[in-house]
């Protein structure tokens, strides 16, 4: 009678260690820079030390790990590095909550525990090079190329208004601001300040970032289409409006449609702008800051929701339309963004959904200046958008409107009252955060010299 084969039983206590202890002795994590093997990077996001790893975590780790492996088997060197996103607003948080902590000391501790329960779960990661970004061993290399950008002028302050968070005296991203407060003290309503900052000329980059775009043909295409949208190139004018009654003083404006110009009715000034107190009468001034007030208090997302009505509020200043000599009223309303385009827009209700919801409300004029195929329509029910042949509009009527853009521009720039411009959505990226736990940014402030 033959024997049964007999069952073997799974005991982590004793497995898990054996063969961790044998791959740490023949480092099969090890990668070797110099072998002729061909070459695999597998680098799975570095996770913030801020707290305790979570099941997701290892979830993540997990595959990348199965992949590393799987890589290995087929015959390639495999760099699999680890390291730690450390610094950050969480774990200053954090720490000052557990009796007034250094940071560094609670983020070196959670390093402590999660790199222990990374090796317990037998994860195969090249631990002689791991990096931990808040030693000055690695972020020494952060300011290496700060430097650098700065040098060649890629890194610039500027004064920018920003999401302020009284409590942890910091600015707060967007995303960060739900319903007006702050996302870590929901009782707690973020300010909106305007403070000198510094950012990173990634506009300077923004054509290269959009022809490129092209190369990367094994993206999916909802997602290139996203990234092109993201960087948003458009070309078109900037063109001055004179302010009535401040001699030398202009309202500059950018539009993608100069064809329209003979249909701007009245202009709109983002609440920020810095022209909003200039050109606001004493009559309109308790009611334009009461305005500004509010707005500044909302965010860009919820400013720019297509499902809100528009408001806005009137300054009882007046602008000059250059190319009929025309004076129209300058409102302020929030669905207008300082930090978009130049902060001002002219409207064009007859050819403008937004400016023409926005006249129907507040009964301002309504100008048709493009008509469509089958002719102008008079009485507007609502805007028309697309191109056609100008009307009441001078010397230009009767052009299509891909003439009409060229020749009006040719006419702005010979009068010096415009210009051929690009524009893009993209803006350069505010880094400085007024937080203590950060790389620091390595420029001295001289109180004389700046």
């Amino acid at each position: 009678m033959s024997s049964r084969p007999r069952r073997s039983v799974y005991v982590p206590q004793e497995i898990e260690p054996k063969w961790q202890t044998i791959w740490a002795e023949r480092g099969v994590m090890k990668a070797d820079d110099a072998s002729p093997k061909p070459k695999f990077y597998d680098l799975v996001m570095y996770p913030y030390p801020s707290g305790d790893l979570t099941v997701g975590h290892l979830r993540n780790y997990v595959m990348g790990d199965v992949l590393a492996r799987m890589k290995r088997m087929q015959g390639f060197e495999v760099l699999h590095p680890f390291g730690w996103d450390a610094f950050g607003l969480p774990a200053e948080n954090a720490a000052m909550k557990r009796g007034n902590l250094h940071p560094r000391t609670w983020t070196l501790e959670n390093i402590a525990k999660g790199k222990r329960e990374l090796k317990m779960a037998g994860i195969l990661y090249d631990w002689d090079r791991e990096v931990t970004s808040s030693e000055p061993d690695y972020y020494r290399w952060t300011q290496w190329l700060f430097l650098l950008m700065l040098e060649r002028g890629l890194a610039y302050r500027a004064t920018a208004p920003v999401n302020w968070c009284p409590v942890d005296k910091t600015v707060l991203a967007n995303e960060q601001v739900i319903n007006g407060r702050c996302w870590r003290h929901p009782d707690v309503e973020v300010e909106k300040r305007d403070l000198e900052q510094w950012f990173l000329k990634i506009t300077d980059y923004a054509d290269r970032l959009l022809d490129d775009l092209s190369l990367l043909d094994k993206w999916p295409h909802k997602v290139r289409v996203m990234q092109t949208n993201w960087i948003g190139r458009s070309t078109g004018a900037e063109v001055d409006f004179p302010v009535d009654g401040l001699p030398g003083e202009v309202v500059r404006i950018y539009t993608t449609r100069p064809d329209t110009l003979f249909g701007a009715t009245f202009m709109v000034l983002a609440p920020e702008h810095p022209l909003v107190e200039r050109v606001t009468t004493e009559k309109h001034r308790a009611r334009v800051r009461e305005y500004v007030e509010k707005a500044r208090k909302e965010t860009e997302i919820e400013r720019l929701s297509t499902e809100r009505e528009k408001t806005g509020v009137a300054t009882g200043g007046f602008a000059i339309n250059p190319v009929n000599g025309e004076k129209i009223p300058i409102w302020v309303a929030d669905y207008v963004l300082v930090t978009y385009g130049t902060g001002a827009i002219m409207a064009v209700p007859a050819h403008d959904e937004r400016d023409f919801e926005f006249a129907t409300r507040h009964n301002l004029p309504i100008r048709e200046v493009i008509a469509p195929p089958n002719g102008p329509q008079g009485l507007l029910r609502q805007a028309y958008l697309g191109a056609g042949a100008l009307v009441n509009s001078g010397q230009f009527d009767g052009l299509d409107s891909t003439a009409a853009i060229e020749r009006i521009c040719d006419w702005l720039e010979q009068k010096g009252m415009g210009k051929r411009a690009v524009k893009y959505r993209l803006r350069d990226w505010l880094i400085s955060r007024q937080r203590y736990w950060g790389a620091p940014i390595p420029v001295v402030y001289c109180p004389n010299h700046g």
